[in-house]
């Protein structure tokens, strides 16, 4: 083969791998917020119960107007996107964590009259620090909903 034959096989060789790094590169960035979303899309639908729960009378075992009592189900405390946890402190960016906490955090019943409580989500993704998980919280309050990200 002559030199220029050669150099043009270098030269695609090259420009083949740089294709398949930007490609894998995409594709993680795509699972990352595929997973972000999936976790904020569940905070919102156990903030709904967490909302249902509060405005059920006491009698119907509700919270009768505080969130008194609220806890996540097992089915509701992990799945595919992610675990979630109940707390009565907002989250923040020194919470972030590599392992999502043990379950049996998450079961933590509610007990003072809250008006507003955090349901956080761990999804099984890195976040975009690179090292810890994809993380979010929703805020709960008797009549809305906020969802922030954390990683």
């Amino acid at each position: 083969m002559g030199q220029q034959q050669l150099l043009l096989i270098v030269l695609g060789v090259i420009i083949v791998g740089i294709a398949v790094a930007v490609g894998i590169n995409m594709f993680s960035s795509s699972a990352v917020d595929a997973n972000r979303d999936a976790v904020t899309s569940d905070l919102a639908h156990l903030a709904s119960k967490a909302q249902q729960h509060y405005k059920k009378p006491t009698t119907m075992g509700g919270g009768g107007n505080d969130f008194n009592g609220f806890t996540l189900g097992t089915l509701d405390q992990s799945n595919t996107n992610g675990g979630y946890r109940l707390t009565t402190t907002e989250p923040t960016s020194a919470g972030l964590v590599t392992a999502a906490p043990a379950a049996a955090a998450a079961n933590t019943a509610i007990s003072a009259a809250a008006q507003t409580i955090y349901i956080v989500g761990y999804g099984g993704e890195t976040g975009r620090d690179g090292t810890n998980l994809v993380m979010a919280y929703a805020t709960v309050t008797p009549n809305a909903i906020t969802t922030a990200v954390l990683n």
